[in-house]
């Protein structure tokens, strides 16, 4: 599929080929949300631990004796009905996170990348590369996109460094390398900037590729 490319000013500058196999891919909502709640769980950090009783400072010796006294019986000072004893089922360190196959991922990617691209929300940028670092000049380029929020995807060979400085300052803009893109990132930011060079980078990661192993290769031969 083609669609136009734009200059950081909003005017087109040329076409290019995207691949319809990862830009316009059916929508799966239900793989979409699966990612997000993936990503999430991976970043909790499941630190928050109340003591036990083996851990709570204090005698594990009986308090007092088993009869006569005209209290309730107690074996240590340790349990969660005296001051300064263990939480009863409190929280412990756990992992939240859980496993989300390859082929689940690269879906969930090409159908929020289709999604944005069908809303209209995807723009290829020929390039991020600005000449002054002032971040007034940067601002009043990008408000002719009209965004409420805005994710620039640069190429592995990294961001113009005038870039960087001046859009530090604008709110509700980041920067992604194309290596890090996420469902999340791509569901939260209300207009995608990718830029050119990234397009192929992209389009080879999510591409399926086959292994073959030894038999194959074998079998292959003999064909």
């Amino acid at each position: 599929m083609k669609i136009s490319v734009f200059n950081l000013k909003n005017k087109s500058v040329g076409d290019i080929d995207l691949d319809s196999n990862i830009f316009g891919v059916k929508t799966f909502p239900d793989i979409i949300h699966q990612y997000i709640r993936y990503q999430n769980a991976k970043s909790r950090q499941g630190s928050h631990k109340t003591k036990t009783r083996s851990e709570v400072s204090g005698r594990s010796k009986k308090p007092f004796s088993q009869k006569g006294t005209g209290n309730a019986r107690q074996g240590s000072n340790k349990p969660p009905n005296f001051r300064g004893g263990a939480v009863a089922m409190g929280p412990q360190n756990r992992n939240h996170s859980f496993n989300l196959n390859k082929k689940e991922k690269k879906l969930a990617l090409k159908s929020a990348l289709s999604t944005k691209l069908i809303d209209k929300k995807i723009f290829i940028i020929d390039s991020f590369e600005i000449k002054s670092f002032k971040t007034k000049e940067l601002y009043l380029d990008l408000k002719q996109f009209d965004y409420v929020s805005a994710l620039f995807i640069h190429s592995e060979s990294g961001i113009d460094k005038n870039f960087k400085l001046a859009s530090a300052n604008i709110p509700k803009v980041s920067l992604l390398n194309q290596k890090g893109i996420n469902v999340k990132d791509l569901i939260s930011f209300d207009k995608i900037f990718i830029e050119q060079k990234s397009i192929n980078e992209i389009t080879k990661r999510l591409s399926w590729k086959i292994k073959l192993n030894k038999f194959h290769l074998i079998e292959l031969t003999k064909l």
